[in-house]
């Protein structure tokens, strides 16, 4: 290798890791910023107005964050199908787990819904005031996460939930868990799945936080199949890994457009919000 590759190699080496710290100190600091106000305000304000706020800013803070990432050059996203889930009603949304940006990428788009979480991230000094303000889902007790989820639901919420549990370790993805059957079957809300795609291994299971991945990292969402209701939970979690399985075993991800990759203006999202 010549030394002007080598040279070229190191720079774009330093380059990218000065990205990847500006974007993880630019989430750090918008979900430390929220912090003292979120847990002012949730001793104060009604359940139901603490969590319209609570769950707006955090979408708008993962909002920010990825139009950041875009523009320094870190990522590119395609997100535009989830704009079409706007004011559908109550409706739980099953994507699969590639990394720990999917959450992220959901919640940017749409901003009313409930988030099931590991108890432990409910108690973390970045997301914790927040998440509690919004009213998101300890996943400590099944039964209560059931009945929690189950309440969001019928006032009107979008509820995430990851089948797999956790990230995905064996491909094309993990074992699904029958929480989303259970929860869909009590609610009777249908469940809509969705398909994060993304080549890089960015962020994945054991993935250590500053371990600088080759960027631009792309990310595609696309919208899958809608499930009715489960009757029966143990059939209805087979067809949906079956369909899981088969529609990620031939995804592909093609280079995106420029116009793919630049979040939507959140002045059109907080206008989608009214409507839902």
């Amino acid at each position: 290798m010549s030394e002007r590759a080598i040279q070229r190699s190191w720079l774009r080496v330093v380059h990218e890791t000065v990205l990847l710290h500006l974007g993880l100190f630019y989430l750090g600091t918008v979900c430390l910023l929220w912090t003292p106000f979120a847990m002012a305000l949730q001793p104060l304000l009604p359940a139901v107005l603490g969590r319209r706020l609570g769950r707006r800013v955090i979408s708008w803070n993962f909002h920010g964050y990825l139009r950041f990432l875009t523009l320094i050059g870190a990522c590119r996203f395609d997100l535009r199908e989830l704009d079409a889930l706007r004011g559908q009603g109550p409706l739980i949304l099953a994507p699969n787990h590639p990394c720990l940006l999917d959450a992220v990428m959901v919640i940017s788009r749409l901003p009313d819904v409930a988030c099931i979480m590991k108890a432990g991230l409910m108690d973390n000094v970045f997301l914790g005031a927040g998440a509690r303000l919004a009213r998101y889902i300890r996943n400590d007790s099944p039964l209560r996460m059931v009945m929690r989820a189950t309440e969001d639901l019928a006032a009107g919420s979008h509820l995430l939930v990851f089948p797999e549990g956790t990230r995905t370790t064996r491909l094309p993805m993990n074992p699904l868990m029958s929480s989303v059957g259970l929860i869909a079957r009590r609610a009777k809300v249908p469940v809509q799945t969705i398909f994060i795609e993304t080549a890089s291994p960015y962020l994945c299971k054991g993935w250590p936080l500053f371990r600088r991945p080759e960027m631009p990292v792309t990310y595609r969402v696309r919208l899958g199949k809608r499930f009715e209701p489960a009757r029966n939970v143990q059939e209805f979690m087979r067809e949906l890994e079956h369909y899981f399985a088969a529609e990620l075993q031939h995804a592909t991800l093609p280079d995106l457009p420029a116009s793919a990759t630049s979040p939507r203006r959140h002045d059109d999202a907080a206008t989608g919000a009214e409507r839902g």
